[in-house]
C-alpha cells in the first residue's frame, strides 16, 4: 500500500520540489501553504508529515499541538533555524524528528522511511491491560482509562511505551532520549523532563492516577 506523506512549508518551490521527489519514489503526497490548511489536510490522514516551523496562519508548533489528540502518525519538523529552545518546544509538542534546512534529499529520504518502518512494526503489538483499568494498545498508539483514550502525542506515547513494557527498570532521562529520539538526534535530554511533565497534567487531568515514578537521583521508571 503506498504511503501517504503530508508537506507543509510556505515555501512553494521546496513544497513542489519535494512533492515531485515523493511522488516519484511512490508516494501519495498532500500539501499546505499555511498552517491552517496543514490541519485541514490531516483530516486526510497522512502516514507521515513534513511539518514547517514558520508558517503563517499557524506556525508548526500550533499545528502539531492541533492535530496530535487524534493523529499519531510521525511529525518531522522543517526549520532553518538550528536552535536548543525551538527544538526542545518541538518534540514537547509532539514532533518526531528535527531537520534542519538546507538538507539532503538522500537524508530526508532515509529519516522518512525509519520513521514509517517504526509505524509498521509498531502495528503489530497488541492491546494490554494494567491495573486499575488502564489499557495499552501498542499497536494503534493508544492509551484507555475506562474505556476512555487519552490525548498522548507521539512521544508521550513512546515513553510510556517504553517504561512500561521494562516495569523493574529505571531509565535515565540520557538513556531514553537515545531510545526514542535516537543517538544522533541534535537535541537535548531536558526535553524528557518536559513530556513527563505533559503525561503527568494528562493523568491528572483525566483522574487515572500515575504511570511514571521518579527514582530520585537516577531517573524514570513505570509506576507499580
Amino acid at each position: 500500500m503506498q504511503k501517504k506523506i503530508l508537506i507543509a512549508d510556505d515555501e512553494y518551490d521546496l513544497v513542489e520540489m519535494l512533492k515531485d521527489f515523493f511522488l516519484e519514489r511512490g508516494y501519495r503526497v498532500l500539501t499546505a501553504y499555511d498552517g491552517e490548511q496543514a490541519v485541514r489536510e490531516t483530516e486526510k490522514k497522512p502516514d507521515l508529515i513534513l511539518l514547517d516551523m514558520n508558517m503563517p496562519e499557524a506556525d508548526g508548533f500550533s499545528v502539531c499541538e492541533k492535530i496530535r489528540p487524534f493523529l499519531s502518525c510521525p511529525i518531522l519538523f522543517l526549520t532553518a533555524k538550528d536552535d536548543d529552545m525551538d527544538k526542545v518546544r518541538g518534540f514537547a509538542a509532539g514532533g518526531d524528528d528535527y531537520i534542519l534546512k538546507p538538507f539532503s534529499l538522500a537524508e530526508l529520504e532515509a529519516r522518512v522511511a525509519a520513521h514509517l518502518r517504526r509505524e509498521e512494526r509498531a502495528g503489530g503489538r497488541t492491546e494490554v491491560s494494567f491495573a486499575g483499568d488502564l489499557s495499552i494498545d501498542y499497536g494503534k498508539h493508544k492509551i484507555f482509562y475506562k474505556g476512555n483514550s487519552l490525548p498522548f502525542a507521539k512521544k508521550d506515547f513512546a515513553i510510556i511505551e517504553l517504561l512500561s513494557q521494562n516495569p523493574r527498570l529505571v531509565f535515565d532521562k540520557e538513556t531514553i532520549y537515545e531510545r526514542i529520539w535516537g543517538y544522533d538526534s541534535e537535541g537535548s535530554s531536558s526535553v524528557v523532563a518536559e513530556h513527563v511533565r505533559k503525561i503527568r497534567r494528562i493523568c491528572a487531568d483525566y483522574g487515572c492516577g500515575q504511570m511514571i515514578e521518579t527514582v530520585w537521583g537516577v531517573g524514570y521508571k513505570w509506576m507499580e
